[in-house]
């Protein structure tokens, strides 16, 4: 069994749901070398989050922007964390709700992700900047 752990950095993106299963598979080179084993992605911040979802149209994409943002709205009058601008704490309740991290089953040097599948780095701030994401493998 072989563990490798190493820290994947994604350039800022605007506030939505980014595919970005490239860019992190392209910062993961030594996922070649393992023939089965669990990927996990932590994103060490807490207004942005991972998730799994729709590869192919970027409809869902903006769908899924435009309903957390009625879901989440900014400038709600019973938030007391605003010192941050106002789309700061509906980023923290977004992260809260999808989460900060996937584990990924792992097969011939791939993630085993559906056909439609891919990795979203889901940005719910405004201007977030670079994300970091700990990538940790384990497996043969």
């Amino acid at each position: 069994m072989a563990w490798h752990q190493t820290i994947i950095t994604l350039d800022p993106k605007p506030r939505g749901f980014h595919l970005v299963t490239g860019d992190v598979l392209s910062q993961l080179t030594v996922l070649s070398d393992y023939r089965i084993g669990l990927l996990h992605l932590f994103i060490q911040h807490t207004s942005a989050s991972l998730a799994v979802n729709e590869n192919a149209d970027p409809d869902v994409r903006g769908d899924l922007e435009r309903h957390f943002n009625v879901m989440v709205p900014e400038n709600a009058p019973h938030y007391e964390h605003t010192m941050e601008g106002p789309d700061d704490m509906p980023a923290h309740i977004k992260s809260v709700l999808i989460g900060p991290s996937l584990t990924l089953p792992i097969r011939d040097g791939r993630p085993v992700l559906g056909t439609w599948q891919g990795i979203y780095l889901c940005e719910h701030r405004d201007h977030g900047g670079a994300r970091r994401i700990v990538a940790t493998l384990q497996g043969e």
